[in-house]
């Protein structure tokens, strides 16, 4: 049976990353609403439980907080910023705000240890750690110590080790905090006594035999996008109910340069039903005068259910609809009590009705790299599991403003020429995202002897581990200044380039 650690959300913006860093020690995680009963917990069978960071102040009315016998099942709990403040609470401590005794912290701090508590155990004395908290523990409760500090708040980290219960000021999740991956190993291997065996092999066999069960002999139908997450997602079900798996590729119009032809001629050879629809027209008409990035996501979600829908009645007899949902969508989406970053079609794009009898999600629970690790595991080729990602709604968050089709013709060259010269310089396997955005803003530039009013063009690359954190690309100027003549002298319609230098947080990935 695969261990798993349990990890309580309690609305902080960034919390699956403790589950990303849990997974990278081949722990099996997953992020559950901090409502989640004493029962769905004993249900769920955890070697552990990590309570998470939050926005709010543990003593205020309307906080969130976990079921007061969450702390009497004996299971070893680490509580993260707001989580540590939550067993302060709840154990007879004091939590209050720190701002007026000068005790909040926000960045990176100097934080001392106590290497004689489990958590803190070959770490060093001291080292970096990344805090953000306004407030603090006044008073630990009963049974526990103080096993770290900083120069500012005496109550950085407590421990009681006879009921293996910690709490960490800090985020170890965070890559600032120089020793997180270390303490984090510390709960899993020291506290909570895990194995470490989690790895894609056995999450592929599970998947392929939970799908059969769930499916038998129905007929399935996969949103195919020819990206990365829908690929492995075809292997995955096509392994698991062959021939009842039907791939439909929408061509909404909304595909990078060529890419409609690349993705029917990349999966023409296997043994799949494909079927491409070609829906511009019924894409760009359910667009025509919309601005707002979430209705944009949100419309072009529901024409795409509502493709779906039209060719299983053709087909006949389609009960179920997968599609690539990987779980920064989900995250991003907004779920329990965490805020909606953006809503992505294929999650809270949806429409609140859907014409089958399930929507099937075989990568739910997966990071990006673990995406394509699975697609590693299955066979596939490394052309389609290293593919550049692209989101669902294509390039319609990537036209700022009202998307039309002059729009998307010059987005599409300008992005082409852009790739092929990352490609050139040999980056692309250096970079984890690169694209181009057409902004909604036009400027005055010269062309020739005459005066031009055109487009501003936005560049966009990052390095990313899993996609919930990023870093902006360092591009050397001259592969930039190539990308930009060409782009200025052969695309119609720009005359400005620029190049996004900011990292997520606080920017995502995608303008829209």
């Amino acid at each position: 049976m695969t261990q798993k650690i349990l990890i309580l959300n309690f609305g902080g913006q960034y919390d699956q990353l403790i589950a990303r860093r849990v997974r990278e020690c081949g722990v099996y995680s997953e992020v559950k609403p901090y409502k989640m009963s004493v029962d769905e917990i004993k249900a769920f069978d955890p070697i552990g439980i990590i309570f998470t960071g939050g926005p709010q102040s543990v003593y205020k009315e309307g906080s969130p907080h976990p079921e007061q016998g969450v702390f009497e099942l004996g299971l070893p709990i680490l509580g993260i910023c707001y989580g540590s403040q939550i067993i302060a609470h709840h154990l007879g401590g004091k939590v209050t705000v720190a701002i007026d005794d000068g005790s909040a912290e926000y960045g990176k701090t100097l934080t001392y240890f106590d290497n004689d508590c489990s958590i803190f155990k070959n770490i060093g004395k001291e080292s970096i750690s990344w805090m953000s908290h306004g407030d603090y523990m006044a008073k630990i409760p009963d049974g526990f110590k103080v096993v770290a500090r900083s120069d500012k708040c005496p109550t950085v980290g407590i421990a009681d080790e006879t009921r293996k219960i910690y709490g960490v000021q800090f985020h170890p999740e965070v890559l600032h905090t120089q020793k997180g991956k270390e303490i984090i190993k510390n709960f899993l291997f020291e506290v909570c006594k895990a194995k470490g065996d989690w790895n894609m092999e056995d999450y592929s066999k599970v998947a392929i035999k939970e799908i059969k069960e769930k499916v038998g002999d129905k007929k399935v139908l996969l949103a195919l996008s020819g990206g990365v997450d829908s690929s492995v997602a075809a292997a995955l079900l096509a392994e698991a109910v062959g021939k009842n798996l039907t791939c439909v590729f929408v061509d909404h119009g909304l595909m990078r340069k060529n890419e409609g032809d690349e993705v029917e001629a990349a999966f023409a050879k296997w043994d799949l039903e494909f079927i491409r629809v070609n829906a511009q027209d019924r894409f760009l008409n359910a667009l025509k005068g919309v601005e707002d990035p979430e209705r944009k996501r949100k419309i072009i979600g529901e024409q795409f259910i509502r493709v779906f829908e039209d060719i299983g009645k053709k087909i006949g007899s389609v009960d179920y609809l997968a599609q690539g949902t990987i779980y920064p969508d989900v995250i991003e989406s907004g779920k329990g009590e965490a805020e909606t970053i953006k809503s992505h079609h294929n999650v809270g794009g949806l429409p609140d009705f859907v014409d089958f009898k399930e929507i099937i999600e075989p990568l739910r629970m997966l990071f990006k790299d673990e995406v394509r690790q699975l697609g590693k595991e299955l066979g596939l080729p490394d052309y389609l599991v290293k593919r550049q990602p692209f989101p669902g709604p294509g390039l319609g968050i990537r036209v700022i403003g009202e998307v039309t089709k002059d729009k998307l013709d010059i987005l599409r060259d300008a992005d082409f020429i852009f790739r092929e010269e990352i490609a050139k310089a040999n980056l692309d396997s250096k970079m984890s995202q690169y694209f181009a955005v057409l902004t909604n803003m036009r400027s005055v530039g010269v062309k020739g002897d005459g005066r031009s009013y055109d487009y501003a063009i936005c560049l966009r690359s990052v390095v990313t581990d899993d996609f919930m954190t990023a870093d902006w690309a360092r591009i050397p100027y001259d592969v930039l200044d190539r990308a930009s003549v060409r782009i200025v002298n052969e695309v119609k319609g720009i005359n400005r380039v620029l190049y996004d230098i900011t990292s997520k947080p606080p920017a995502t990935v995608e303008f829209e």
